[in-house]
């Protein structure tokens, strides 16, 4: 919730931080699990209620008329920082405070914002960092609708963009990002892991690249989709990153109930891209923000077991005779990409719990085995309690030209699994029973 420990000057009266906010422990850092079950919320505020109620209001009152100038100061950018207290529910509301300071804890970042889905925070990202004529620079594959906005939206206003393989080298990210520095480039913006390929970036060395090329305000920021890793398996701001997106809609949710975005990262970035949020109204709604405080709780256990999960499934399916591949994150270590298994071994904590599975065939095999499927859900999207698989060339990067596809390894024999929270041998019962249709 909104930072304030003294009455404000113009007569303004900010809220205060919650009564015996507890973050120590003696010595003890206390970990982000702990701190999700009330880090941001005093009860005392709210009739004594355990738990944030919802807040359905569109505006809020304020004390005086100095306070209502002192608030709109900050939602209009006349002073930095946000309003520092609740003005009208397209700026902020006590359930977005509450999510957005938990959601900085996970990874130990300045400050956060939430959006109505994680689309609309990389739109508000990408609106609030380039005009017309810069230049964005970004690793290859993305998310679809990512792909999408950056060449074919955002290109339509003079937005240029050069991109780099997900598991690019130093020197192949330096080639790229010096070629770009003859414009203004604007971002630098990754995904790790790839979707769909789980093909890694390697963060420090784009850190790096840019620390070499770039100088002073021509350094441009580097964002980083951590969708499908954080933030328990990786936390990209201790590799270099500026700011950090998520679907929250994912594992963030994690019951594959609500659509969400967030936006991790230093004041100055957040302070910029709140503005536009302000402007465009993308904030997450209180309701979805009070499901989302639910799930913050249980996020730990749900990705632990998803992980555990994963992991045994995989094995089963690397030695089936039906599949050529497994690209899990896991299998890095053994397999003949030195490279992949270096960045995982610096950058990541865990495999994850979602992965790549190339059959032998093409989309006829793959199609024959998701629709052979009992417990795992066809449907698309990924972090849930529940197991997911969809065929991403004919589904998300359905709109992805060919021959694009093709050079990212988007492969018609591609089925992209989300491993969720059920049994891990009904789960092995279940693709054993698939691949039979194959």
């Amino acid at each position: 919730m909104t930072d304030a420990t003294e009455a404000d000057l113009t007569g303004g009266t900010p809220r205060p931080r919650p009564d015996g906010e507890v973050e120590k422990i003696g010595d003890r850092k206390l970990k982000p699990a702990t701190m999700m079950m009330g880090h941001g919320y005093d009860p005392m505020l709210s009739e004594g209620a355990l738990k944030p109620p919802i807040f359905l209001t569109s505006t809020f009152v304020f004390p005086n008329a100095a306070a209502g100038k002192r608030h709109f100061e900050g939602v209009t950018g006349k002073r930095p920082g946000g309003a520092e207290g609740l003005v009208y529910s397209r700026f902020n509301g006590p359930n977005q405070e509450i999510l957005e300071d938990r959601l900085a804890v996970w990874e130990e970042a300045e400050d956060a914002l939430a959006f109505s889905s994680g689309m609309s925070a990389i739109a508000t990202l990408f609106l609030s960092m380039v005009k017309p004529g810069d230049t964005i620079v970004h690793s290859g594959p993305l998310y679809a609708a990512t792909e999408t906005l950056i060449s074919r939206i955002l290109g339509r206003f003079g937005v240029n963009w050069l991109d780099f393989p997900a598991g690019a080298t130093r020197e192949e990210i330096d080639a790229v990002l010096t070629k770009a520095a003859t414009g203004n480039v604007a971002l630098i913006y990754l995904e790790s892991p790839a979707n769909p390929t789980n093909a890694l970036v390697d963060v420090e060395a784009v850190a790096a690249s840019r620390d070499a090329i770039f100088t002073g305000e021509n350094k441009p920021p580097i964002a980083i989709d951590n969708t499908f890793l954080g933030p328990l398996w990786a936390q990209p701001l201790k590799q270099g990153a500026d700011i950090v997106v998520y679907s929250l809609t994912k594992y963030a949710g994690g019951h594959s109930d609500l659509v969400a975005g967030g936006v991790l990262g230093t004041k100055a970035h957040i302070n910029t891209i709140r503005l536009m949020r302000n402007t465009i109204g993308t904030i997450c709604d209180p309701n979805t923000a009070w499901m989302l405080l639910r799930s913050l709780e249980t996020l730990e256990l749900r990705m632990s077991r998803a992980g555990e999960n994963a992991a045994k499934v995989c094995e089963f399916l690397a030695s089936h005779p039906k599949v050529e591949k497994v690209g899990y994150l896991g299998f890095l270590e053994r397999g003949e990409d030195k490279r992949q298994a270096d960045i995982y071994r610096r950058h990541c904590t865990g495999a994850g719990s979602t992965f790549s599975l190339y059959l032998k065939g093409g989309e006829k095999e793959a199609f024959a085995f998701l629709d052979a499927l009992k417990i795992a859900k066809l449907a698309v999207s990924l972090g849930g309690t529940e197991t997911l698989a969809s065929h991403p060339a004919g589904m998300t990067h359905l709109s992805v030209a060919e021959e694009r596809k093709q050079a990212l390894g988007i492969t018609d024999n591609l089925v992209r699994i989300s491993i969720g929270v059920e049994d891990a041998d009904d789960l092995i019962a279940d693709f054993e029973n698939a691949l039979k249709a194959v």
